[in-house]
């Protein structure tokens, strides 16, 4: 997995993690938190595609 990729993969799970306590203490904020992690799930996903893509194209 390349490194972006995982970078992006673990703030997906902290911003998810924020929601939560946010969401459980009544916050709104946790919005904020829910689209940050759609964000760096796509950039995940992206960077995963690349680097499988890459690998395959220098053999």
């Amino acid at each position: 997995m390349p490194r972006l990729a995982l970078y992006a993969l673990i703030v997906c799970v902290l911003a998810v993690a924020a929601a939560v306590v946010s969401f459980t203490r009544g916050s709104w904020l946790g919005i904020v938190w829910v689209l940050l992690a759609g964000l760096s799930s796509n950039m995940c996903w992206y960077y995963v595609k690349r680097g499988k893509q890459e690998k395959s194209v220098t053999g």
